[in-house]
């Protein structure tokens, strides 16, 4: 241990993850053939080459992916031992850091995370992306937990701790409609022009299945992956839409957009994704105790 180089299994661990050695050594404020010469140290320290370098590629080796395991668990530590110390007692603030996937509601968002900012001495960060991108973060402790609508399986390497904290049910929404008239859905889909979720979303398997068992043809005119901008074009085109009434939930309140009906079977489910941390983040597990209390 007293050989190895922590900078050099560093500047290896930060190639390895931009997987391009000219962003990696503007990352490390080196430069390029510096940071190429330390990783080959660190190869002839360990004995084995660490990427395969033919043509212009920059692929891990197998010996390269085994050792990359190891560096993410150190650094990861690393990043979980600053988070720790950042929210001991005796600083001047708590920071929790969340990330969520660019299909969940805002509003969902907002309505779980609104009590945590309203304590006092508490730092929130959020940042979206896609599920990749926010569990390669979560994985070494950039993050301290991922909010979901699909749940994630843990394997070697990514033990995962993923569990719902909430389940709602989708319904049909839209403008209001006339006085006295309702919504049919297996009549009206037909014709009705329809927001949905993109292909990718779960909602959209469902619903999608609903309308195979019911023999409904429904005219699509929109498929929106981002719910921000789903929510957005329903609002302004008067279309008809099949989500979570938390999606819309000022415009309900506003009266803009109405709930027609629940789709009987179908619903979204929210999950919190976390990764196996030595010591558990107490402002975290207090604001997932209080979510499912109220399920």
């Amino acid at each position: 241990m007293r050989n190895l180089n922590f900078r050099h299994l560093l500047y290896f661990w930060q190639v390895a993850k931009e997987g391009h050695l000219t962003r990696a050594a503007h990352r490390l404020h080196v430069s390029q053939s510096a940071l190429s010469a330390q990783i080959r140290r660190l190869e002839g320290y360990l004995g084995n080459a660490l990427f395969d370098r033919s043509g212009k590629s920059l692929a891990l080796t197998d010996f390269g992916a085994t050792v990359l395991d190891y560096a993410d668990q150190i650094f990861g530590l690393g990043q979980e031992l600053m988070a720790t110390t950042r929210g001991g007692g005796g600083q001047r603030f708590q920071q929790l850091r969340v990330g969520a996937v660019a299909t969940l509601s805002r509003n969902f968002l907002d309505n779980l995370l609104c009590p945590v900012i309203s304590k006092p001495g508490i730092r929130l960060s959020v940042v979206s992306g896609t599920l990749e991108e926010l569990l390669g973060r979560l994985r070494v402790h950039n993050l301290d937990v991922v909010f979901a609508n699909r749940p994630v399986i843990a394997e070697a390497g990514k033990p995962w701790r993923c569990t719902r904290i909430d389940r709602q049910s989708v319904c049909f929404l839209g403008p209001p409609l006339a006085r006295g008239r309702r919504f049919r859905p297996v009549q009206d889909l037909a014709t009705s022009r329809l927001v949905v979720p993109g292909s990718s979303s779960d909602i959209r398997s469902q619903f999608d299945a609903w309308c195979e068992r019911h023999d409904v043809r429904p005219a699509i005119a929109a498929e929106v992956d981002d719910m921000a901008m789903l929510r957005l074009l329903v609002r302004d085109a008067g279309a008809v839409t099949v989500l979570p009434e938390v999606v819309v939930q000022d415009e309900l309140r506003e009266g803009r957009l109405k709930r027609y009906c629940a789709i009987p079977g179908v619903y979204e489910n929210f999950y919190a994704i976390t990764a196996v941390r030595r010591r558990p983040l107490p402002l975290l597990q207090d604001l997932l105790s209080r979510k499912r209390k109220r399920r």
